[in-house]
């Protein structure tokens, strides 16, 4: 049985705004497929205007010393304590593209403490996962444990943006019933040889 996308209606794409169908497309020819987080969003085009101009700033700010895959390391911890089928699915593909380890995500969606992460990764995973659960118990001691890794301010900020605008994401994607695309369960499954 198939179920639909989101609990939303999905706007057709030759009926969107022209800005918005440009993006979709573009998603779609370096993707091979739409992934259904832009299909959900149309039904809001303002929304997904603010969505994804967010998204941009916080996952593709110039200067970060996040790689792409700590990044989403912190999406699937997140998003797995939140409940998001959809952003751990999805971006559980995406961190098995990054990090070129088929086994990573899952095994920091069900407990990060024992995945095969250095110390500063783990370090950045637990101070996601209080901004996240806990940020009114954030203290001095918080930063400056991230700082004997070696992140500083800037990297907390970033941190704390993906932390957050992820979320946001989470809790849109659980209100919208959003489903996770069939090609990102087996996306970067298997090592290439």
């Amino acid at each position: 049985m198939t179920q639909p996308i989101s609990r939303y209606p999905i706007t057709a794409l030759p009926d969107l705004p022209a800005d918005i169908r440009d993006r979709i497309l573009a998603v779609q020819e370096k993707a091979g497929f739409i992934p259904n987080v832009f299909l959900t969003l149309t039904y809001r085009p303002d929304e997904f205007r603010a969505f994804f101009a967010y998204h941009d700033a916080v996952m593709a700010r110039e200067g970060s010393t996040l790689s792409a895959a700590e990044k989403e390391m912190i999406i699937v911890a997140t998003s797995a304590l939140n409940g998001c089928q959809y952003c751990v699915i999805a971006h559980g593909a995406l961190l098995r593209v990054y990090s070129k380890e088929p086994l990573l995500a899952d095994q920091i969606a069900i407990n990060y403490r024992h995945a095969p992460l250095t110390d500063k990764q783990k370090a950045m995973l637990t101070f996601a996962i209080k901004v996240s659960r806990a940020p009114e118990t954030i203290a001095e001691d918080d930063y400056a444990e991230l700082k004997t890794y070696g992140f500083d301010d800037d990297d907390i900020l970033d941190i704390t943006g993906i932390t957050a605008f992820f979320g946001l994401s989470n809790r849109i994607a659980i209100v919208t019933n959003m489903q996770a695309n069939n090609e990102f369960y087996t996306l970067a499954r298997v090592p290439r040889t």
